[in-house]
């Protein structure tokens, strides 16, 4: 039973403490755009196109 005393006011503590995170990251923008991201992974281009066009016609020496 004295462990309730305890546990209790840590379980509403911590509520708060997520409840403030969620609204602190909903007033931010956090959520605003969740397809954006996931789009720009599979358009991303590492190498230039002219890099790897001369790539492919230069041949490297043996």
């Amino acid at each position: 039973m004295e462990s309730l005393y305890l546990l209790i006011p840590l379980s509403v503590v911590l509520i708060g403490a997520v409840l403030w995170l969620l609204w602190w990251s909903v007033g931010s923008g956090q959520f605003d755009d969740l397809e954006g991201p996931a789009h720009r992974i599979l358009m991303d281009d590492d190498v230039p196109p002219d890099a790897s066009a001369s790539a492919r016609r230069d041949p490297p020496d043996a």
